[in-house]
């Protein structure tokens, strides 16, 4: 026998590249296997009570979605066409296939989902508000074939829209969203992936991108992942509904093979006495523009005032929020009965269905009363009008607080002074002259229910 001497350091070295292989090769394999088999128990468990039990393709891992995404035969035809057109070679279109594909693919946590997103969507929404379920038609909604991929379509009034829904959906199915770049910011990011929601670039000229993009929707539609999603394609920049974007409806339609599992559709629509981002979208909208972005330091600036607030017993919560869920619409049903509908029909009928459950609340009501006057306005006839505007609507769509229209008023006309949107001299109210475009952007988000009803 003989010995060979090494120094200290190549043994540490050597015995910590054995620890690594010893527990790659069968610790870590182990390790992994317990957890996931706890996983599978915990969301077996977890599907008993959902109305609509998570999919297996929303439970697979990210790496082997990412990896089905990449190799599937359509994305590979694009790859490439792409490498063709743009004179580069196929191993480079490749790889910029696969970026997109790590991009827009989440990596969904049930126990993220359930664990924490719920609790904290809960407790940060009735925080902000006064939360209020509208029209909601439990039987319609349960009645929904089992086998249909379900998919809410809102409109997109505040981001807290993401966190009412999350929550008030939370009893039937985790949601899989559609967010856009201004999600794409580290640690947001990682977490939003987590709440399986996948990123899109809502304006990427990239055939390739929107290919990868399109198939994977695809997929996810095709698997029976229920996803919500914004047809109007972003914020609304003067509290009005907007004209359907139709990219992801066409993803969903198009291909769609004879035999796909059906789609259906649930109109969701959500009003709110307070948005938080009004003024950001109001100047967004003036200048013409949807380049707009809060600065982290005004965020840490309100959230701190609200801190303060609740430690000093001041807090009062911002008003109402209600969502109200319409009629499911099924796709295999549209088609059946429009054989010549487009994407373009089906996008419109979605957002009049939208339309006709918008809530309406208190602020939005006083709004709209005192922009109809031409000029000031006392506590009575302003209470008048909004009693004239509550009669000419459907009681489902209104909120009265304790059923009073008058209380309502008084409600409305608060937020709005506190504010110091409206002020009040003599007993007369009037609008504040730099503060109208604000006050009009609450009225516009039920004007279109008054315009439907005189036609």
């Amino acid at each position: 026998m003989q010995t060979v001497a090494i120094p200290l350091w190549l043994f540490v070295l050597i015995l910590l590249f054995a620890v690594v292989t010893f527990a790659s090769h069968f610790l870590f394999p182990s390790v992994r296997w317990f957890f996931r088999r706890r996983m599978q128990r915990a969301v077996a468990k977890l599907n008993e009570r959902l109305e609509r039990p998570i999919e297996p393709f929303k439970l697979a891992r990210r790496y082997d979605m990412i990896q089905r995404l990449i190799y599937d035969p359509e994305v590979s035809r694009a790859i490439v066409e792409h490498a063709r057109t743009e004179g580069i070679p196929e191993n480079v279109a490749f790889e910029q296939a696969k970026r997109y594909a790590r991009e827009i693919v989440p990596g969904f946590s049930a126990t993220a989902y359930f664990g924490f997103a719920i609790r904290f969507a809960k407790f940060l929404s009735r925080s902000l508000y006064r939360v209020r379920l509208g029209n909601f038609d439990e039987a319609a909604l349960s009645a929904v074939d089992k086998e249909a991929t379900v998919i809410f379509v809102m409109n997109h009034r505040s981001n807290m829209d993401y966190v009412l829904v999350t929550w008030l959906a939370a009893e039937r199915s985790a949601l899989s969203y559609a967010v856009g770049e201004w999600a794409r910011v580290w640690p947001l990011s990682r977490l939003i992936k987590a709440m399986g929601a996948y990123f899109i670039r809502r304006k990427s000229r990239n055939d390739l991108y929107r290919r990868v993009l399109a198939r994977y929707v695809r997929m996810a539609t095709d698997g029976g992942v229920t996803q919500a999603m914004f047809p109007e394609g972003g914020l609304s920049l003067d509290g009005a509904l907007a004209q359907p974007k139709l990219g992801l409806l066409k993803y969903i339609i198009d291909e769609r093979s004879a035999d796909a599992r059906d789609v259906v559709f649930v109109p969701v629509a959500l009003n709110y006495d307070r948005v938080f981002e009004d003024r950001i979208l109001v100047a967004a909208g003036q200048k013409g523009e949807r380049r707009f972005r809060a600065r982290i330091s005004v965020v840490a600036k309100f959230v701190m005032k609200q801190v303060w607030l609740r430690l000093t017993g001041q807090y009062h919560r911002h008003g109402y929020a209600a969502v109200s869920f319409g009629a499911p619409i099924s796709l295999s049903q549209f088609q059946r009965d429009h054989p010549q509908g487009t994407v373009k029909h089906l996008g419109k009928l979605l957002l009049d269905r939208i339309g006709e459950e918008v809530p309406v609340l208190p602020v939005p009501m006083v709004a709209r009363a005192l922009l109809s006057a031409e000029g000031p306005m006392t506590h009575k006839a302003l209470a008048a009008t909004v009693e004239q505007m509550v009669e000419t609507l459907p009681k489902a769509h209104v909120y009265l607080p304790r059923g009073d229209t008058a209380y309502a008023t008084e409600v409305g006309l608060r937020m709005l002074k506190k504010r110091n949107l409206v002020q009040e001299a003599d007993g007369l109210l009037t609008l504040v002259k730099e503060e109208r475009p604000l006050v009009a952007y609450y009225a516009a988000s039920i004007e279109h229910l008054f315009r439907s009803r005189s036609a």
